[in-house]
């Protein structure tokens, strides 16, 4: 688990401002989760920003303690799996059940 980068500070928009290793920035993508020194969330890439030499990340929060995560370093923790939205489990336990069903009554 190699560090990524150093938050900076909180932006009036509420998000985090990490400044990014060099090295670090080459594997970072929007959407990755990054994590403190203990593997607490502390949130979620939203975009890359500034120059290719010194490159910055704009992070939404993850946790309502932001003040102390100032001067934290912060660590890859991998992209974050999309919801299934909720229609799209119903459905899922719909067809299950028919498949219950169809097995009791054979």
């Amino acid at each position: 688990m190699g560090e990524i980068g150093e938050v900076m500070h909180l932006a009036k928009s509420g998000r985090l401002i990490v400044k990014l290793n060099t090295t670090g920035a080459a594997s970072i993508r929007p959407g990755e989760m990054l994590i403190d020194s203990a593997g607490r969330r502390v949130g979620k890439i939203a975009e890359l920003i500034g120059p290719v030499s010194a490159p910055y990340a704009s992070v939404i929060p993850m946790t309502d303690k932001t003040a102390r995560l100032t001067g934290a370093k912060v660590f890859a923790g991998g992209r974050q799996q999309p919801a299934r939205p909720s229609h799209a489990r119903r459905e899922q336990r719909r067809q299950q059940q028919h498949g219950k069903e169809r097995r009791r009554q054979n």
